[in-house]
């Protein structure tokens, strides 16, 4: 697992994208879909991944933007996830790092329901479903 991006990754980039989505956690396991607009056209994607750490129950809703992203085809790939602190995240902020192995990062921000029981990091796989 890399480690994920933060704040100081992007410093001086403009986001050459943007993201919406919607993540559900259940048990350890995450899935959801969403929607990358890259270059003038929108793009759908699937992601599955997992928690590290116990797991929970929680969906987010997030919204965000894209950096490092040269070709669609660098979009696809295995995210490490910075989903914040270590421990039991009941608030319902979301704030996201991701980034792949082919550097693309994306910082996202939304709403959450629920609950989970964490390390403070995932990774997801996001596939595009065109």
């Amino acid at each position: 697992m890399q480690v994920p991006p933060t704040e100081q990754s992007i410093a001086g980039l403009a986001p050459v994208g943007t993201v919406t989505m919607t993540e559900t956690v259940a048990v350890g396991m995450t899935g959801g879909k969403g929607s990358l607009t890259f270059q003038g056209q929108s793009y759908p994607f699937i992601l599955i991944g997992s928690v590290v750490g116990p797991g929970g129950a929680s969906e987010i809703n997030a919204v965000g933007k894209v950096y490092k992203l040269n070709k669609l085809s660098d979009f696809e790939g295995l995210y490490s996830e910075g989903t914040g602190q270590a421990g039991l995240d009941t608030s319902n902020q979301a704030d996201l790092w991701l980034q792949n192995e082919a550097g693309v990062i994306m910082h996202l921000t939304g709403t959450s329901e629920g609950a989970v029981l964490s390390l403070g990091r995932s990774e997801v796989e996001i596939k595009l479903t065109n």
